[in-house]
């Protein structure tokens, strides 16, 4: 087990490093809940975060899909939002220069339809002030392969992984999808390709169904699930993940308290993302933060790192 000293302050060290990125704590925003962070500016301090993720941009302004696209489940909620964004250069132009005057690293989520959409968009992120590194969300389509997403086939995702990180000079982490049935091949494909880190899990595929008007409740009929309900099944794959690579792994799915957290970095991850509960608490992340600290102060552990990876079997 691991241990380094405490802060200066005498409080417990949270930083971590994902690569060469050295975060202040371990806890980010997860991408897709978190708007692009200003829609949070009087919610919460956003200078206590680890790391913002913005929401995923695409090489084009992108509508979404029509409503209703968000419906309520048991423990969590369905979204089929249709990756509605500004676009990469609108991005640049109307969010980055807010962005990079936050004192927390900003990490871009970017999708494609087309690894030259991925490689275009990494192109037009280098050298922009604030931009501290990319997330490639894989869980998209690829056109030209039939529809198939990127995620679920190891050699897709290595490909894309691999033209994203010969053209970036920030730290790449890969988003995988939790659609597969071995996430841990993935994983491994997408560190052969580079990846300099890995965040799972993405939403679950699902649908819901109103009985008063027996249609679909969402109009794009299915969409990704998340919450609570899904980090039984993120905790999982977290740690079999952690047995198969050696980068750091961001583990993210229903995560709402510092409880949760903990019992994911227990598992191997070195962060995390809070998502879906960021729309019941705006404050949850900022939350997770305060718990951690607590809890490393509680068991006198000087280092969040001296937790990670320490679930014992028996």
């Amino acid at each position: 087990m691991e241990y380094v000293k405490t802060a200066d302050n005498g409080r417990p060290d949270m930083r971590v490093n994902i690569g060469s990125l050295q975060l202040e704590n371990p806890v980010m925003t997860a991408s897709g809940t978190f708007g692009y962070a200003r829609e949070f500016e009087n919610l919460m301090n956003l200078h206590r975060l680890g790391a913002v993720i913005v929401k995923g941009i695409s090489l084009h302004p992108r509508q979404g899909n029509p409503p209703p696209r968000i419906v309520e489940t048991a423990c969590g909620m369905l979204n089929a939002i249709g990756l509605q964004n500004v676009g990469v250069d609108r991005f640049i132009a109307e969010k980055m220069n807010y962005l990079a005057g936050l004192n927390v690293p900003v990490i871009v989520n970017i999708l494609g339809d087309s690894i030259a959409e991925y490689e275009e968009i990494t192109v037009r992120l280098q050298g922009v002030p604030g931009v501290a590194g990319i997330e490639v969300n894989i869980s998209c389509p690829n056109v030209k392969k039939g529809g198939v997403a990127f995620g679920t086939d190891p050699k897709m995702a290595a490909s894309v992984t691999a033209a994203v990180k010969a053209r970036s000079k920030v730290p790449v982490m890969v988003k995988l999808s939790p659609n597969v049935s071995d996430i841990g091949a993935v994983a491994l494909a997408v560190q052969d390709g580079g990846a300099d880190s890995v965040s799972l899990i993405n939403t679950l595929i699902g649908m819901a169904i109103d009985l008063k008007t027996r249609k679909p409740a969402l109009a794009n009929v299915i969409g990704g699930l998340s919450g609570p309900a899904i980090k039984p099944v993120a905790l999982r794959m977290v740690y079999e993940v952690a047995k198969k690579v050696s980068i750091p792994i961001i583990g993210i799915g229903g995560i709402e308290t510092a409880e949760d957290a903990l019992e994911f970095m227990l598992a191997g991850a070195t962060a995390v993302q809070v998502g879906t509960a960021n729309f019941i608490n705006p404050r949850a992340s900022e939350d997770v933060v305060d718990g951690i600290t607590a809890y490393l102060m509680k068991e006198k552990l000087p280092s969040i790192r001296s937790i990670i990876g320490q679930l014992e079997l028996s």
